[in-house]
């Protein structure tokens, strides 16, 4: 039976399997220390029977209340190959989306790939939207172009209105996210 419980420190040693994938963005142990330190109820890890990381997911809660702009954040999902299309990746959507209803959020955002259909549409099946295309989020490596990012959001029952989800009719640039 799988698992899911909070990330550890100890877990930064064992997750390999998962952030090998190429679409999987790979940050420093500071980064994840700074979320395992600041948002732990947001870094969730699912484990199989006999002790493998199957996958993880890490967030935080940011933005203005009073702007209606308080948010659960998805930094990165990644589930390993060998675990995908178990519903790992919706479960742990859930429990993010749980925790952001209980802390108050307007909605949970996150930021993928343009060319990653498969996650695109994914999460639209889990009833996210696009609401912006942010050009060339992500750095590219060894002379190929920037890639755009969609910044996509589902709203919660905070935002009756679903104000937060409405489209914006042009892209922006990463320095214009705040």
């Amino acid at each position: 039976m799988t698992t899911l419980r909070a990330f550890t420190c100890d877990d930064l040693f064992r997750f390999n399997n998962i952030n090998l994938d190429p679409l999987t963005e790979t940050y420093g142990i500071p980064f994840y220390l700074q979320y395992l330190a600041h948002w732990p109820e947001y870094f969730i890890v699912a484990e199989a029977p006999g002790g493998e990381l199957m996958g993880y997911i890490m967030g935080k809660a940011e933005g203005s209340v009073a702007r209606e702009e308080w948010h659960g954040h998805v930094t990165a999902l990644s589930v390993a190959p060998e675990f995908r299309r178990l519903g790992l990746a919706a479960k742990l959507m859930e429990l993010l989306e749980e925790i952001s209803e209980k802390k108050g959020g307007f909605f949970v955002d996150l930021f993928v790939r343009v060319s990653n259909q498969v996650a695109v549409n994914m999460y639209k099946q889990l009833g996210y939207s696009v609401y912006r295309t942010v050009l060339e989020y992500y750095s590219a490596s060894s002379g190929e172009p920037d890639e755009d990012a969609y910044d996509m959001r589902k709203a919660l029952s905070r935002d009756a209105e679903k104000k937060s989800i409405i489209p914006l009719p042009h892209p922006v640039r990463p320095e214009d996210i705040e």
